[in-house]
């Protein structure tokens, strides 16, 4: 795969705690140089971002119930459609990993939906992203997980958010893959660092990487 081809697919990714307005201003022009589908943000700097990028190639995404899926769907909807109305045009949302993991699926759905239903009232809905933290889970639960957000209403299941106690798998991404239906994307996020690394997850069926060290996995490939 092109290098060009590659960075389509990636989106530029920087959410730990100390990510100020210059590193935000950082991601954005390595953004637009290599040509990546989106820069991952803190909810914070999404106004910053949106107004950097403006009419450029990438999007702007940000997080939602960050990183442990805990807030209340309320408080997730709120968070959503507030990044929304500041310019976001893609979320990743992190479901209640806690209530997955118990069966409790109604509350994973209408914690999900909750967050779609916002989206709704945003002017250009943004494409919904799906953290289901499959480093947490078992196969049964990774596929609950799929099938809930699905029918949710989301764009794309997530493997991961890069903060737990593993990232993106292959087989993770296979399974997924598996389970949803083919407009669903599945995005592999968490541990993605080189090329070769990178090249397992779309083979295995990602249509979308997570990525903070985008720039080395783009030297991998191709021109």
């Amino acid at each position: 795969m092109r290098k060009h081809e590659l960075a389509r697919m990636i989106d530029h990714t920087a959410l730990g705690p100390a990510v100020s307005a210059a590193r935000v201003e950082e991601l954005c022009r390595e953004a637009i140089r290599h040509g990546f589908a989106a820069v991952c943000i803190p909810p914070a700097h999404v106004g910053l971002a949106a107004r950097l990028l403006q009419s450029e190639g990438p999007a702007v995404c940000t997080v939602v119930g960050f990183p442990h899926g805990h807030h209340t769907p309320e408080v997730k909807a709120f968070e959503a459609r507030a990044a929304g109305g500041e310019g976001a045009r893609e979320i990743d949302m992190v479901i209640n990993v806690a209530a997955l993991k118990d069966g409790d699926y109604a509350s994973v759905l209408a914690d999900i939906r909750a967050v779609r239903d916002a989206l709704e009232k945003v002017a250009e809905r943004p494409v919904l992203k799906v953290i289901l933290e499959c480093a947490l889970l078992e196969d049964r639960e990774k596929t609950a997980g799929a099938i809930l957000a699905q029918a949710a209403g989301a764009d794309f299941v997530k493997t991961s958010t890069g903060f737990a106690s593993g990232g993106a798998t292959v087989d993770d991404v296979a399974l997924l893959r598996r389970v949803v239906a083919p407009h669903v994307g599945v995005k592999a996020a968490g541990g993605i660092g080189d090329y070769d690394t990178a090249l397992r997850m779309i083979e295995a069926g990602a249509s979308r990487l997570g990525a903070s060290r985008s720039a080395a996995i783009l030297e991998g490939a191709p021109d």
